[in-house]
């Protein structure tokens, strides 16, 4: 809320050098406002009383805005990689696997290892556990189990992410 729409009887007023300048009634806030050429905002609406400000309103905005974008800037987005395994794969296939994995977990994304199951292996899903289990632990210094083996229809899934 900015000038006219502050209705409060009384407000902790604020200078435009940050000065305390004690509780007075929103009118009086208003015009040393006007007397200042700046605007009259309020900060704090919850506060008892609410407390107001006389700054200039565009300037504070902009000032805001520039926050917003500097902390969006220092967000950082983790993406989720997939890796597909079969339960027939060979050592050297598993470790071109295991590079690729090594290089996502890198980068600081997290990736989510499936053991897809077609046919006739769905009646040795759990003799294939020890496909992820090994994969696991070939990546242990760099990486930790998020998410534990789980079946999830015709495939068992983990999740790993970069080791703190």
């Amino acid at each position: 809320m900015i000038n006219e729409q502050i209705r409060d009887k009384e407000v902790r007023l604020i200078g435009e050098n940050g000065e305390q300048l004690g509780i007075m009634s929103a009118r009086d806030a208003y015009k040393l406002a006007q007397e200042a050429e700046l605007d009259l905002v309020k900060i704090a609406p919850t506060a008892k009383p609410p407390v107001c400000k006389i700054i200039d309103y565009g300037k504070y905005r902009y000032e805001l805005a520039r926050k917003e974008k500097e902390a969006k800037k220092k967000q950082k987005t983790v993406e989720l990689k997939e890796i597909r395994l079969s339960p027939n794969i060979e050592a050297n296939d598993l470790n071109t696997k295991v590079n690729a994995t090594k290089k996502f977990i890198a980068k600081g994304n997290k990736v989510k290892i499936t053991l897809r199951f077609r046919g006739r292996e769905m009646a040795h899903m759990q003799s294939s556990k020890h496909i992820l289990d090994d994969f696991a632990e070939q990546l242990a210094d760099v990486a930790v189990v998020e998410k534990a083996p789980k079946v999830e229809g015709r495939s068992i899934s983990m999740v790993l992410a970069e080791k703190k």
